[in-house]
């Protein structure tokens, strides 16, 4: 017992500030301009939930879990850490679990209305991960490479979904469908605030914002 109470936050993360950076770059430098296409699906996942498509609008985010589990968690990130491979496959799960959703309509929430409060924070923070996180890295004097893009990096496309699922799922599945996206925030959360980066504490407000709205749509739901 005394032993793990030795052990402190940054002794479970593996590399440094500098490295995890020039990470989120390699994945910039060798995609591009992949960037365009990935953007212009979240774009369209988005236009498709508030306009009730909602099938294809939950469908079209799956293939880019998929991408960003292979190439950056299990061919990348696993380099620096070893739970890497697990985060990518949990990433895959997610992309099954969306098509899944897709597929049969299983929670899909037919009924939302884009006035609805709920559906307003579900845009907004869809917006936050397609148009405001690339350009944190840049506006902060980082190289346009750095720039986290939705289906790119794992950061932006965890928000992005969140945002979506908030608008197109309801009741049971909803929660499934965050349990993911939102764990990896956190880690993702925490890893930041060790290596001094004010971006862990913005994931963790979106985590909140989040939350209120899960359960102003649970709320009502139920009446």
């Amino acid at each position: 017992m005394n032993a793990w109470a030795s052990y402190r936050l940054q002794d479970f993360i593996p590399f440094t500030a500098e490295v995890y950076f020039r990470l989120l770059e390699r994945m910039g430098e060798t995609f591009w301009p992949l960037h365009l296409l990935t953007l212009t699906l979240g774009a369209a996942s988005l236009a498709l939930a508030l306009t009730h498509r909602t099938r294809l609008a939950c469908l079209l985010p799956a293939p880019l879990w998929a991408f960003v589990a292979v190439a950056f968690f299990i061919q990348r990130y696993a380099e620096l850490n070893w739970a890497g491979g697990y985060v990518g496959y949990a990433f895959i799960a997610q992309a099954g679990l969306l098509v899944v959703m897709a597929l049969t309509g299983w929670g899909i929430d037919k009924t939302s209305r884009r006035t609805s409060p709920p559906v307003v924070i579900g845009t907004a923070i869809a917006l936050f991960g397609l148009v405001i996180l690339p350009l944190v890295a840049p506006l902060s004097g980082g190289s346009w490479y750095q720039a986290e893009v939705f289906g790119i990096h794992a950061d932006p496309t965890a928000v992005t979904t969140l945002g979506l699922v908030l608008i197109l799922l309801r009741g049971f599945a909803l929660w499934i469908a965050v349990i993911i996206p939102a764990l990896w925030l956190v880690v993702s959360g925490l890893t930041l605030q060790v290596m001094g980066s004010a971006g862990g504490v913005v994931l963790f407000a979106v985590l909140v914002i989040v939350l209120v709205g899960l359960i102003w749509k649970n709320i009502k739901q139920e009446r």
